[in-house]
């Protein structure tokens, strides 16, 4: 787990009580979560669900007035707290839950002041806000565990169909690839975050990203001794290169 000190900010009106479990256990991944903040008008009934789920991990609720109707008084909230947050100097990285594109700016310009932001929002989301983050995952893989034999994972051949997916993937290889086109599995992974911040192995079905290289069927794979000591790693080369 890394070392990144986090703020996590939910807008209550853009994401869903049943997702937390699987939020918290995926910010987990990439940090601690210093900081849980949660912003909506709470006294509307349609927020009631959220009561037991914000006692149970310690998410503070944040009131929002609606002063206008129609008006989203929640997201000018959220974004004032996150550049008081950022001018605190306590935090390596936000995360921020919604699936509304208001808070594109904000991404953009918390790494503008060295921030790491992590996404979180239903694929519904636009694409500006999906691309102004470091990384975006789509909520719907956090309802649930994906599991390698889940009925929504893609088959090889519809895999190869993807156009998009496919030169992802080999740009991602070759890009990190040695002079005999083998790169590391680490290394193919870090190249495609830069390249796609939305990029996860789990819409598609599988749980982790050698899965679906395996399953896409155009790069062979070895394992390997890195360095003197017993750990083994995952390498990666784009067929062609063999050929």
């Amino acid at each position: 787990m890394s070392n990144l000190k986090l703020a996590v900010l939910i807008d209550a009106d853009n994401a869903q009580a049943a997702i937390v479990d699987g939020l918290l256990a995926e910010i987990a991944k990439y940090g601690t979560a210093h900081v849980k903040r949660i912003y909506g008008d709470w006294t509307l009934p349609n927020l009631g669900s959220w009561k037991e789920t914000l006692l149970r991990h310690s998410i503070q609720p944040i009131q929002q007035f609606r002063y206008t109707k129609g008006k989203n008084a929640t997201d000018g909230a959220m974004m004032i707290d996150a550049m008081d947050l950022l001018y605190s100097r306590h935090f390596d990285g936000f995360c921020i839950v919604s699936s509304d594109s208001d808070f594109t700016r904000l991404a953009s310009r918390l790494r503008e002041s060295g921030m790491t932001v992590y996404g979180f929002g239903e694929q519904k989301t636009p694409e500006p806000f999906v691309a102004a983050c470091d990384k975006f995952v789509y909520t719907e893989v956090l309802r649930e565990s994906v599991d390698e034999d889940a009925t929504t994972r893609q088959s090889g051949k519809d895999l190869r169909r993807d156009a998009k997916l496919v030169g992802l993937l080999r740009a991602a290889v070759d890009g990190a690839a040695d002079d005999t086109g083998w790169a590391g599995l680490g290394a193919v992974g870090s190249a495609i975050a830069k390249r796609s911040p939305e990029f996860d192995s789990r819409n598609y079905g599988y749980a982790r990203l050698s899965g679906l290289l395996k399953a896409i069927q155009l790069f062979e794979m070895e394992e390997r001794q890195v360095g003197r000591g017993p750990h083994k790693g995952l390498f990666v080369r784009d067929q062609r290169a063999s050929s």
